[in-house]
C-alpha cells in the first residue's frame, strides 16, 4: 500500500477562514493536514493544539502522485493563509494535480 501525509501547523487563517464540511468556516490558528492514498488526497484543518479534524470544503481530490499531493498540500496551506473561505479548490487552482 503506498501512501503520505503531510501536516503544517501554526497557520494562522487570513480574513474570511477556510470553509470545512462540518464546522463551516474556521478561523484563527490552524493545523492543515494532507493524506495521500496513491489515488487521492484527503485535507483536513483544525484549530492548533485541539483533536478535533476537520474536512475542508472540496476534499478529497484525485491526485496521482506523492509530489502532486505534496504540491496540493503547499498550495492549501498558502489559500489558508489568504483566506477568503479557503477550499481545496483555492488551492488547486492553477496547480497541476
Amino acid at each position: 500500500m503506498v501512501w503520505a501525509s503531510w501536516t503544517t501547523p501554526g497557520i494562522f487563517a487570513g480574513r474570511g477562514g477556510a470553509r470545512t464540511n462540518e464546522a463551516g468556516i474556521v478561523t484563527g490558528d490552524l493545523t492543515v493536514h494532507t493524506t495521500w492514498d496513491g489515488n487521492e488526497a484527503d485535507v483536513t484543518v483544525q484549530y492548533t493544539g485541539t483533536s478535533d479534524w476537520f474536512t475542508l470544503a472540496g476534499s478529497p481530490v484525485p491526485c496521482q502522485s506523492e509530489q502532486q499531493s505534496r504540491n496540493l498540500h503547499q498550495a492549501v496551506v498558502t489559500a489558508v493563509r489568504a483566506g477568503g473561505g479557503a477550499t481545496v479548490e483555492q488551492g488547486i487552482a492553477g496547480q497541476t494535480i
